[in-house]
């Protein structure tokens, strides 16, 4: 069995205040780590920043490796712990900005960013979408991530399994009224693939969004793991063996059974 421990965090990040929500970050760390031994610890999308910062992307932007990623890989390593988390991310050229996730190593070392393809509303004015869809190879398995409307497209966790994910991390922050769809997204995007699903919505409220949070970790057959149910702050937890994967895809065939050329319809934009 190779049975490893994931959590996923729902947290109320305090808008533009970096300082303050990384603060946060560490006092979950500290709460869950010492507890048992966790594999992977998941935040929310733009959790050091909040949702509705606008023109202030811009001075809240870091690059990485930078000061936040720095923080957060060494609390990483202090737990032996891998942790994902979202961020602003910027390159060398200052006005290019994306809403990014980092996925950090158990030894503090960057093991790789995405950045979020699928952007939605205002996010177009403030970020520039990516391009490649990222799946990480860790010494317990294969980890892939999706941010924040990227659930909604079946496409993204597809093909993350079909590169060998067995872990998807969704780190989002989904809104009201649309909680029925962030639960069932999650239990589709698990179902569908056979992967387990760890979706890490974050709470509170801002200018004019609403998050509910609903942070839960799914299983292959849509077994709910573990859940924050409702909208304070807290954690999901969760036992999972990932060669249940494996036992399920055998089982169903589903990726043997595909049949792409009579797919051309998906590929087309419109």
């Amino acid at each position: 069995m190779r049975e490893i421990t994931v959590a996923a965090v729902q947290m109320f990040p305090k808008l533009g205040e970096q300082q303050d929500n990384l603060v946060r970050m560490g006092e979950w760390l500290d709460k869950i780590c010492p507890q048992q031994r966790v594999d992977l610890v998941v935040f929310p999308e733009l959790i050091t920043t909040g949702y509705e910062c606008g023109v202030r992307f811009t001075e809240l932007a870091e690059r990485v490796p930078g000061p936040t990623v720095n923080l957060i890989a060494q609390r990483a390593s202090d737990y032996g712990t891998h942790i994902l988390f979202g961020m602003v991310a910027k390159e060398r050229v200052e006005s290019v900005l994306y809403n990014a996730a980092v996925f950090i190593g158990p030894d503090g070392e960057v093991i790789g960013r995405y950045n979020k393809i699928h952007l939605r509303g205002e996010e177009r004015l403030a970020f520039r979408p990516g391009f490649r869809y990222n799946v990480w190879e860790t010494k317990f398995g294969h980890v892939g991530v999706m941010l924040g409307w990227d659930l909604a497209f079946p496409e993204v966790a597809r093909s993350l399994a079909l590169e060998g994910a067995e872990v998807v991390c969704a780190c989002a922050n989904w809104e009201n009224p649309y909680g029925d769809e962030w639960r069932t997204y999650l239990l589709a995007r698990a179902y569908e693939n056979a992967v387990y699903v760890a979706g890490a919505n974050r709470v509170g409220e801002e200018y004019t969004y609403d998050f509910f949070g609903d942070t839960m970790i799914v299983g292959p057959r849509g077994q709910v793991c573990g859940i924050v149910d409702g909208g304070e702050e807290g954690y999901a937890i969760a036992r999972i063996d990932l060669d249940e994967i494996r036992r399920y895809r055998e089982e169903l065939q589903f990726f043997q059974c595909r049949q792409p050329q009579t797919y051309r319809a998906v590929v087309r934009k419109y």
